[in-house]
């Protein structure tokens, strides 16, 4: 069985690869960067008026750098076996979670509350209470961390 940790380089994110490796057992674990490209980026959100800061190549090297950043964290939070992967995104966020999950069969996906999609998620619903309502497999959803008073 593998756990698929979706991973965005958030603190949130962060909160949950170290929540996951200090109460889960140790099974193979992927962790996920889903990226936008821009071409589903202006074709979701045509009134926004996006305006490109950087190539798709270079989203893709970024997504890429964030799973590997991910994987690295989760290996030194003491999960042993893990890989990383950077996706397209060619739907939606959540989505893509979903369906990598039923193509590695996951036996658990794991998610912080929050990520880096600000006032989207707002607007349109957080990627995790996507992934939780539409996954037909467990689901964790790690709130943040507690910050000290």
């Amino acid at each position: 069985m593998t756990i698929l940790v979706a991973y965005d380089g958030s603190a949130d994110a962060r909160t949950a690869i170290e929540f996951a490796a200090r109460h889960l057992s140790a099974e193979p674990t992927v962790v996920l960067t889903v990226w936008e490209p821009l071409l589903v980026q202006v074709r979701k959100y045509p009134l926004a008026g996006i305006v490109p800061s950087d190539t798709g190549d270079e989203a893709q090297a970024q997504a890429e750098q964030h799973a590997k950043e991910g994987a690295e964290l989760a290996i030194a939070s003491g999960l042993a076996d893990v890989a990383h992967r950077a996706v397209a995104d060619n739907e939606s966020t959540w989505k893509t979670i979903v369906d990598v999950a039923d193509e590695i069969d996951a036996s658990l996906i794991v998610t912080g509350s929050r990520g880096l999609a600000g006032v989207r998620s707002v607007l349109l619903g957080s990627v995790s209470n996507h992934v939780l309502h539409h996954a037909h497999r467990p689901t964790l959803i790690v709130p943040p961390a507690k910050t000290p008073r």
